[in-house]
């Protein structure tokens, strides 16, 4: 039976691509369609990259590919890619090959034209797929079966699999969570806690980059939860250890059920405990962003917010706070809270004022204090420490009335402490 993606990819009908698939096919070559479009395609899913398999060799691909008007980029030619670019839009285009020697993250290549030997260098079988450009889809690894199954395998033996990429071990379950459903495939599974320990290998960057493309996934619960089992996530992130993912499930269900974006971070700081020195060790190792970094440090310094908390209380907080961890917070709060409501009422009633204070948060703009020290000057007040202090005490009481204080009430204020 013949298994065709042209009725569900529109992409495939792109002008360009299809130019530069029959140029690569041309004169006893063959270009193919590969992995992830092949797969999003047959699932019905978004094609965000098209990849493309050739027999040409690298130098080869350039030439067609100028030849045809496009501009061709040698972004890792060493393995056999290529980036074509035409009209603005990027085909990553890479030699048929067999990784011929590995350190567990960089592999030698040997450069072939065996379709059945470059599909079984791939990491899972569902990514082992090709396409024609007529749209045909070609299995050599059975990543038909396991993607009708929802299965998630490694092509061949799982371990010679990681030990060419330890990454692999990280990309087994972010494509668990993206793809797979059930149970993981036991041996892959096996073979992850195995060979755990080569993670340690991997440099910082492309560990944190797994971990949060599997955070996006729209629910990596089962997927932590294997990772642990594993021993997986306590090694990529020890501060997870004693903690807990159950607070995973119940935010991405709020996240579907409120419209909430998906959020790796926020999903990151719900299994992690609020522990400035911990986090900012985590950061260090992960070498995370500094906006990353900041709202950790800034999540982890907001204590929880009651939610019986009054609105006017609330906006002092946003006030002299960080707005996004205290949405953070309640955000966190509000998914326990709502999964909580099933079996417990004062738990339904404080997810109705968590969702009260979130609505507020988010709809609340900071005022603008009206009095500048230039404005004291002018009364009379002197330079120095002084002139601080007074500023800071009219702000303090335009706050605690909660921001009703007008310019003018203030500067009374003003002179009667000056003239004091």
């Amino acid at each position: 039976m013949t298994v065709s993606i042209a009725e569900r990819a529109d992409w495939l009908g792109n002008p360009d691509l299809q130019r530069l698939l029959g140029s690569l096919s041309a004169d006893g070559e063959e270009a193919r369609i590969a992995g992830g479009a092949v797969r999003n395609a047959l699932l019905g899913q978004d094609v965000a990259d098209v990849d493309i398999a050739t027999t040409t060799l690298p130098e080869e691909t350039a030439r067609r590919a100028q030849e045809l008007g496009f501009k061709a980029v040698p972004t890792g030619i060493e393995h056999g890619t290529v980036t074509v670019i035409a009209d603005g839009r990027p085909f990553e285009v890479t030699t048929l090959r067999a990784d011929i020697e590995t350190d567990g993250r960089r592999a030698k290549v040997r450069f072939g034209r065996d379709w059945k030997a470059d599909a079984e260098r791939r990491d899972f079988t569902i990514n082992g797929l090709y396409a024609n450009a007529d749209g045909e889809v070609i299995d050599l690894v059975g990543g038909l079966a396991d993607l009708e199954s929802r299965t998630l395998r490694f092509i061949g033996d799982p371990e010679a699999r990681i030990v060419e990429d330890y990454l692999r071990i990280l990309r087994f379950f972010r494509f668990f969570a993206w793809y797979g459903s059930g149970r993981p495939d036991a041996e892959g599974l096996k073979a992850c806690a195995r060979l755990r320990s080569g993670l340690d290998t991997l440099s910082p960057e492309r560990v944190w980059t797994e971990l949060k493309r599997l955070l996006a996934a729209p629910d990596p619960s089962r997927a932590l939860l294997w990772m642990r089992q594993a021993g997986v996530l306590t090694r990529v992130l020890p501060e997870s250890e004693k903690w807990g993912i159950d607070s995973i499930h119940p935010l991405t269900t709020a996240e579907r059920d409120l419209g909430w974006q998906a959020d790796p971070l926020l999903r990151l700081i719900a299994i992690i405990p609020p522990d400035s020195a911990r986090l900012d060790a985590l950061s260090d190792r992960l070498r995370l962003s500094n906006a990353d970094r900041e709202r950790l440090a800034a999540w982890a310094s907001t204590g929880k917010i009651d939610p019986k908390t009054t609105e006017r209380d609330l906006a002092e907080k946003l006030y002299r706070g960080n707005r996004t961890a205290i949405r953070d917070q309640l955000r966190l709060a509000l998914s326990a809270a709502r999964a909580r409501a099933v079996e417990n009422n004062d738990a339904l009633l404080g997810a109705g004022g968590f969702s009260r204070l979130l609505k507020y948060a988010e709809n609340w703009q900071a005022a603008a204090f009206p009095i500048k020290g230039a404005d004291l000057l002018d009364l009379g007040a002197q330079p120095g420490p002084s002139l601080g202090t007074l500023l800071k005490s009219l702000e303090n009481a335009w706050i605690d009335s909660g921001f009703s204080l007008d310019r003018g009430a203030l500067l009374e204020r003003a002179t009667e402490a000056i003239k004091g």
